[in-house]
C-alpha cells in the first residue's frame, strides 16, 4: 500500500469531490501518486430504430469528450505537488473500477457513496459497496 497509487473514482458528483479530499490527504501522507477514474457506461441502442439522431458509438464518444473535458478543468483546480494520473473508460462502472483496483498498482481506492437507503438502494447499483466487496486492496468508501 505504501508504495502503490491511490486510486478515485469519480462521477465528478459533490460527493466524489468530497471524496477527493480524503485521496489527496491519503496520497500525501504516504507520498504516493493519484490515480482518477471515471467510467463513461456503453450506451445501449440499435441503429435500425433511427429514433436517435446519433448512434451509440457516437454518444458514447460525445460522452468521453465531455468527460476529459471536466476531468481538466478538475486538474486545473487542484493545487498539489502529488503525481496525477487520469483514466477514462467504457463500460460498467463496478467492472471498471475493480479492473483497475486489481490492476496490481493500486494501493488503495478512496471512493464516494452516495447513501442511498431504503428502496433508492435497491434500484440503484451500489458501486461503492461493491468495489469494497472485489477490491483486493482497502478501500476507503467516503460518505
Amino acid at each position: 500500500m505504501r508504495s502503490r497509487n491511490i486510486l478515485w473514482p469519480t462521477d465528478f458528483s459533490e460527493t466524489a469531490s468530497h471524496a477527493l479530499r480524503y485521496a489527496i490527504e491519503m496520497a500525501n501522507l504516504y507520498q504516493v501518486g493519484i490515480r482518477i477514474l471515471h467510467v463513461v457506461d456503453q450506451p445501449l441502442g440499435d441503429e435500425n430504430y433511427m429514433i436517435l439522431a446519433i448512434t451509440p458509438e457516437g454518444l458514447a464518444k460525445s460522452m468521453e469528450q465531455a468527460a476529459a473535458d471536466k476531468m481538466r478543468g478538475l486538474l486545473a483546480e487542484l493545487k498539489t505537488d502529488l503525481p496525477i494520473e487520469t483514466l477514462i473508460r467504457r463500460g460498467d462502472a463496478i467492472e471498471e473500477i475493480v479492473a483497475e483496483a486489481n490492476s496490481g498498482d493500486i494501493g488503495m481506492v478512496v471512493i464516494a457513496s452516495h447513501g442511498r437507503t431504503g428502496l433508492a438502494h435497491f434500484l440503484h447499483d451500489n458501486v461503492a459497496e461493491e468495489v469494497a466487496n472485489q477490491a483486493l486492496c482497502p478501500v476507503l468508501v467516503v460518505k
